[in-house]
Parts: C-alpha cells; sequence; structure tokens
C-alpha cells in the first residue's frame, strides 16, 4: 500500500456537498492499495501511522504520536498514488493499483486496522469524486511505501 500521511489542524471531505468525514487535530491519510497486497500489508500500514511521532511536544520536537495529542486520521482513497509512466510520458497509468473490488476491501481493512490500533477514524467514499480540504500543520507531509515501510 502506498499512503501520503499530512498532519493537519483540521480536515475534512465532501462527496456530492455532503460532509462524509472530518477531523480536527490529526491525519488526513490518503491510501492507495497496489496490486498484491495484502490484510497484513494494511495491518502494518495502519500500525505505522498510529505510531507515527510527529506531533510537537513541550520542547517543540516532533515526538508524539496521535494518542499523545488526542488526534484521528481521517483516511481517504486515491487510487493515483499508483501513478506510474510519468519518468517517460506525460500520461501516467494507473495499472499498479489493485483492481477496484480488492482495493476497496483493503482499504476498508486498514481502515478498521486503525481502529483497532485505537485511532479514530473519518473516512471518504471508496471511488468516489470527493473534495478534500485542510488546514496543513507545518507543513508535514510523509510518505509510505508498504515495500520499504
Amino acid at each position: 500500500m502506498r499512503a501520503v500521511v499530512q498532519r493537519v489542524a483540521e480536515a475534512q471531505v465532501r462527496v456530492d456537498g455532503a460532509v462524509t468525514g472530518e477531523i480536527g487535530v490529526g491525519f488526513l491519510v490518503l491510501v492507495c492499495a497496489m496490486a498484491g497486497d495484502t490484510p497484513a500489508v494494511a495491518e502494518r500500514l495502519a500500525r505505522k501511522i498510529s505510531a507515527l511521532r510527529i506531533f510537537r511536544d513541550h520542547q517543540d520536537k516532533m515526538n508524539l504520536a496521535l494518542a499523545a495529542v488526542g488526534g484521528a486520521c481521517l483516511v481517504v482513497s486515491q487510487f493515483t498514488l499508483a501513478a506510474n509512466g510519468t519518468e517517460s510520458g506525460n500520461r501516467p497509468g494507473f495499472s499498479a493499483a489493485a483492481p477496484a473490488a480488492a482495493g476497496e476491501a483493503l482499504y476498508e481493512h486498514f481502515c478498521a486496522a486503525l481502529r483497532a490500533e485505537g485511532v479514530t477514524v473519518a473516512t471518504g467514499i471508496f471511488g468516489a469524486d470527493m473534495k478534500v480540504s485542510l488546514v496543513n500543520d507545518g507543513p508535514v507531509t510523509i510518505w509510505f511505501d508498504s515495500d520499504h515501510a
């Protein structure tokens, strides 16, 4: 799986003008299931993100995880993280992404795994045309690829 994690002061996702998920302090997690990913991969990524220490402590160092700041995650599916072919052309392909049914199952499993880690999770709607807004705190943005996580 691939994920982009942004530390946020707040974030929200809308579908057809209606809010489907929103959080205050926490992480906006854009996530993509890749072909060949398994539930174990989703669980490992959820553990890594839930324990990610990128919130400021009393010494202004990035040293605190979500639980320490009462943070939540807004998880949004984003198959475009699987883009390939841009090194040789201008139109990306997405063949490295998991097929839609498997991708949705892994997205849901990832969200459930985050919840199992004690994280409050809000979501977008898999496959929908979503409008995402956020106030990036820092800005702090971390990229994960399960092949390297």
